[in-house]
């Protein structure tokens, strides 16, 4: 097979991550859910491996025609804004009179995140929370806290886009990175299991799994090296 049908072949697995990400929203309009996350969680295995594939078959040289960074952002706005808010707003856990609004100003300022060109410093990690609304309305829809604070959760996790403060990336961040990918499978097994078990209606096994990992990766950024840190500087 030639590079240049190897690079087309991984650019289509990634574009696949829209098709997966509509099948979600869909889902989402119509309530269901845990059926919308299990498609979200299919994208996320396209994204865990699309990344690497791309690195490993050199995909900007072999068919550079495509921007395989704009077409991963495409999707990963579907997937981990759009339709997650879609599933906020559908929900209930907003009072009606406010969703509609917060969650627009949500997608508007996930989409200056986005195009933020500081958005990960040298080391990998992401500056401020990185848009990951699949993940927020995921612990939303699971724990089902009142409406007041689920407003709460999703103004502050808005606003820590934009904060000094960095997150990790779990496939990539070499801090503690055994420890970091370990804790990663453990919230993937126990992610499935609510998805399996309809979200809010897991057991209390998976969600103290589930709050337990989401613990780790908030407090990881401590064990970070403060040297890497240079949030005045346009590269740092």
């Amino acid at each position: 097979m030639s590079p240049r049908l190897i690079g087309f072949l991984i650019h289509l697995l990634t574009a696949s991550g829209a098709t997966l990400g509509l099948a979600a929203l869909f889902c989402a309009v119509e309530g269901r859910f845990a059926l919308m996350f299990a498609w979200l969680g299919a994208a996320l295995v396209v994204d865990a491996v699309d990344g690497p594939l791309a690195r490993r078959f050199r995909v900007t040289e072999t068919v550079p025609h495509i921007d395989g960074v704009a077409l991963d952002l495409v999707v990963d706005f579907l997937n981990y804004v759009v339709t997650p808010l879609v599933a906020l707003w559908r929900s209930g856990l907003l009072e009606p009179s406010l969703a509609g609004a917060v969650c627009a100003f949500v997608a508007g300022a996930s989409a200056l995140y986005f195009a933020d060109r500081r958005m990960k410093t040298p080391d990998l990690w992401f500056r401020g929370f990185p848009a990951l609304w699949n993940v927020v309305v995921f612990y939303l829809l699971l724990l089902r806290p009142e409406p007041v604070w689920t407003l709460v959760v999703a103004l502050g996790a808005a606003g820590l886009m934009f904060a000094p403060i960095v997150f990790v990336h779990p496939l990539r961040v070499a801090v503690m990175r055994r420890v970091t990918l370990a804790v990663t499978a453990i919230w993937g097994a126990a992610a499935i299991a609510a998805v399996a078990q309809d979200l809010s209606a897991a057991s209390p096994a998976v969600k103290a799994a589930l709050v337990a990992t989401a613990c780790y990766f908030i407090v990881l950024p401590l064990f970070r090296e403060r040297s890497a840190v240079n949030f005045g500087g346009v590269d740092g």
